[in-house]
This record gives C-alpha cells, sequence and structure tokens, in this order.
C-alpha cells in the first residue's frame, strides 16, 4: 500500500495542491471575520462622535466622517460574512474575499488621515488575505488536465 506523505490527500473539490495553502485559507477566514468585526466598530465610533477622529485639513479625498463610518460599517458586515463563509469552504467565498479585500485596501487609503497606523495595517492584511485567496488550489490544476 503506497502511502500518501505529501499530505494533499484529496477529500473535498476545493482542498489546495498542497496543505499550507488550506492554511493559509483558514488564517485569511480568520483575519476577514475579525477584521469585518473591527471595522463594524470602527464605523460606529465615526457615525456616533465625528470628534473622535482627528483629521488632516485639505486631504485631497475629502469625505464626510460620517460618511465614511457608513462606508465602513457596510463594507466590515460584507467582510466578516465572506469571511465566515470561508469556513465552509465555498468557492464563490474565496472570489468575493478577493474582491472585498481589495475594495477594503482602498477604503483604508482614503482612511488615511484618520488613523494612519491602523490604515497601513490594514492595507498590509489585506494584501495576505489576497495571497492566501489566490494560493494554486488542486482543483485548478485537475481541470485543467
Amino acid at each position: 500500500m503506497a502511502s500518501n506523505v505529501s499530505g494533499t490527500h484529496h477529500r473535498s473539490g476545493w482542498e489546495a495542491e498542497n496543505p499550507w495553502a488550506t492554511s493559509w485559507t483558514a488564517a485569511a477566514a480568520v483575519l476577514m471575520t475579525f477584521g469585518g468585526i473591527m471595522a463594524i466598530f470602527q464605523g460606529i465610533a465615526a457615525i456616533a462622535k465625528d470628534d473622535v477622529f482627528v483629521a488632516t485639513r485639505n486631504f485631497t479625498y475629502e469625505f464626510s466622517l460620517t460618511g465614511w463610518g457608513w462606508v465602513h460599517v457596510i463594507l466590515g458586515a460584507l467582510v466578516a460574512v465572506a469571511g465566515l463563509a470561508l469556513f465552509t469552504g465555498a468557492t464563490w467565498a474565496r472570489a468575493v474575499g478577493i474582491a472585498l479585500a481589495g475594495l477594503s485596501m482602498i477604503a483604508n487609503f482614503v482612511w488615511l488621515p484618520y488613523a494612519p497606523v491602523w490604515s497601513i495595517v490594514l492595507i498590509v492584511i489585506d494584501g495576505f488575505i489576497i495571497w492566501a485567496l489566490c494560493a494554486p488550489r488542486r482543483e485548478s490544476r485537475e481541470s485543467r488536465a
């Protein structure tokens, strides 16, 4: 009997080509869920009390802080739901997760004057999420063969 030493036993249709890709997808799901919840809280803080955040004057992408609060609440809810859906192994959740992480990167770039350190950290995390969700999967290789 031949044993599967590489650990890539094909149990489901979406399993990654190597175990690291599956682990990174799970990490992306956790980061998306937690990041989405934090974005909701960030948005609520912006909506509830405009004087919590200090903004730079004459910023090129100036927008109402309350408006940005709503953007963060809605985007955060969508990111959290997509992160939870990733735990189910849904293929659509990977595609939606990539798109939402990209939108989150843009939103955090424009949010830089309000919370610069937090925005930079989230831009880096969103980049990791995109990388983790784009890792090659076994199904993509089998469909080409």
